[in-house]
């Protein structure tokens, strides 16, 4: 096994360790996205595994959550599931009352659903086709990866200020992406990039509020997203996975951990686990930073382009 690197704490001036918050999970309460596959459904099962019932709010269960929501209900926390379309405002808003009416409060909450970029390489270069029409008026990549975590965040925020809890914690989920220009797939850097700074620019709710909003960089990571056209650029044996459990698990010291206050994005890899700083960052390095079939897709996107484009 490689050696596993922690990172020092890292300490946001403002706050004194005074103001900084660590949650304990153990009987609260959390809300996640898209907790049915992949990240989610691991962190779902850390979650009460580790005491803390578990809302999961996803397009549609799976024999995985059912397992686990089943197994849950043996043990000391429960879990309950919720259909929601989280690019739908209404039945978001109603994943946080049902967690309120089934467990009488709500401490975490996780948007972690999220879409990679179809048809090979990203909707942005075919223009009106699939789901990002003229009709639609929307791009769904940014619809689930930016609009839902963000207005998940401003509804975790007013349903932590009004149950007067005195603590609250939200956990959105980056990518190394975020680092990267990434011309095949824009749309889903973009939406990366915009998580990243939309979790800095709430950094100092933690000091101010005992609100902590941080995030997790995981490298590239075999989950449901990876659609068999996108599983053609990863060449295995030299491009390395980065486990569920392994992001779950810095998840979870977000949300346990002092070390971590607001406003923290851990980049997490198969050998390292760094804080992504806000400046001069060098930039994601080691296993599981890399996509061999990058520079073929890069070529594909620029003949399509010539191909598509200013007919």
């Amino acid at each position: 096994m490689p050696h596993i690197s922690t990172p020092p704490p890292k300490k946001l001036s403002r706050a004194s360790a005074a103001e900084t918050m660590a949650l304990d999970v153990r009987d609260k309460t959390a809300l996640v996205t898209g907790g049915a596959s992949g990240i989610c459904l691991e962190v779902t099962r850390q979650l009460l595994k580790r005491g803390c019932n578990v809302v999961i709010a996803d397009v549609k269960a799976s024999k995985e959550l059912n397992d686990v929501v089943g197994a849950a209900h043996e043990g000391e926390a429960r879990a309950s599931f919720i259909q929601t379309d989280v690019t739908k405002w209404q039945e978001l808003d109603s994943s946080f009352s049902h967690a309120i009416k089934e467990f009488g409060r709500l401490d975490i909450v996780i948007p972690g659903a999220g879409i990679f970029e179809p048809q090979g390489v990203s909707n942005f270069w075919y223009p009106n086709q699939g789901a990002d029409t003229t009709q639609a008026s929307s791009f769904k990549c940014i619809d689930v990866n930016v609009a839902h975590p963000i207005r998940a965040t401003q509804l975790a925020i007013d349903s932590f200020k009004r149950q007067r809890l005195g603590h609250g914690v939200v956990v959105l989920i980056s990518s190394i992406a975020a680092q990267m220009p990434l011309l095949p797939i824009p749309l889903y850097s973009a939406s990366k990039h915009a998580i990243s700074g939309f979790i800095r620019c709430l950094a100092a709710l933690e000091p101010a509020m005992h609100i902590r909003v941080s995030g997790v960089a995981p490298g590239i990571v075999k989950t449901p997203i990876w659609e068999e056209d996108k599983l053609a650029w990863v060449e295995e044996g030299v491009d390395q996975w980065v486990t569920t459990e392994r992001v779950a698990n810095v998840i979870l010291d977000l949300i346990t951990s002092k070390d971590y206050v607001g406003g923290t994005i851990l980049e997490v890899g198969v050998d390292q686990v760094r804080p992504v700083t806000e400046l001069n960052d060098p930039g994601p390095s080691g296993a599981s930073h890399t996509v061999q079939g990058m520079g073929v897709a890069f070529g594909k996107t620029l003949e399509l382009i010539d191909e598509t484009f200013g007919k």
